[in-house]
């Protein structure tokens, strides 16, 4: 199984603030995302692929406010988006809040997680429009839409439909220019240090230092304002 870092999760209260954020904080201003009409959000994206993460790239991700979902389609949002606290906390400003990981078979990936005692959630299949034509995925999202893990164990992701014979052509980063961003390290510390790894050694899942400590996943960016680090402090 190969799994690796497809990208970085980072929630604002809303879109304009997540862009002015990231101009205040990485020194750029982040490219044109799309709209999720199944969980009423939407996002601007950029690459930050380097030689160690050659896939990464980033997502700030808010509410879509003038998203309308009917009542009877309406599920808890991903990445615990509609928790009060996680809500409470990036009102204060933007936060990094978790990481997707890219694999080559996201139902095995799944199966694999629950051996070891972990619903990573269902398969759902979604898509959105690009400019190069219509992303479709594969992402694991839970019923109650939780993270786990305090959002330090990756949501799981396959690009492209599930016959796709080369995914990697589908992927967003080939749609995505140079940044002047890089994704240089992803740490990770938490009180479940042993089972987390033990979970990214199952995906084979590597690049990402594990310790034991108090919850939080922390990015290191080289960007136009220098090196830049990104804390999730546990929300």
């Amino acid at each position: 199984m190969k799994t690796q870092i497809d990208h970085l999760v980072v929630m604002a209260s809303s879109l304009t603030e997540g862009v002015q954020w990231c101009e205040d904080t990485l020194g750029i201003t982040p490219g044109p995302g799309g709209e999720h009409e199944k969980y009423g959000t939407h996002n601007r994206l950029f690459k930050i692929a380097s030689p160690k993460f050659p896939l990464a790239y980033f997502e700030i991700i808010a509410i879509n406010p003038a998203a309308v979902i009917p009542k009877r389609s309406q599920v808890p949002r991903w990445f615990d988006m509609d928790d009060a606290a996680l809500q409470k906390a990036v009102a204060q400003g933007p936060r990094l809040i978790h990481f997707v990981s890219s694999t080559d078979d996201v139902k095995a990936a799944r199966h694999v997680l629950r051996t070891q005692g972990i619903e990573r959630g269902q398969v759902v299949h979604a898509s959105r429009k690009s400019g190069k034509g219509t992303l479709h995925w594969q992402i694991t999202v839970r019923e109650d839409g939780e993270r786990l893990f305090d959002g330090t164990l990756p949501t799981l992701i396959q690009w492209g439909k599930p016959d796709a014979t080369d995914p990697l052509r589908l992927h967003p980063r080939n749609s995505l220019p140079r940044s002047g961003v890089t994704l240089q390290s992803l740490s990770v510390s938490h009180p479940s240090a042993i089972k987390l790894q033990a979970a990214y050694d199952a995906l084979g899942l590597e690049g990402i230092a594990v310790e034991a400590g108090d919850a939080n996943l922390v990015a290191t960016l080289q960007t136009p304002k220098g090196l830049v680090q990104l804390q999730s402090m546990g929300v």
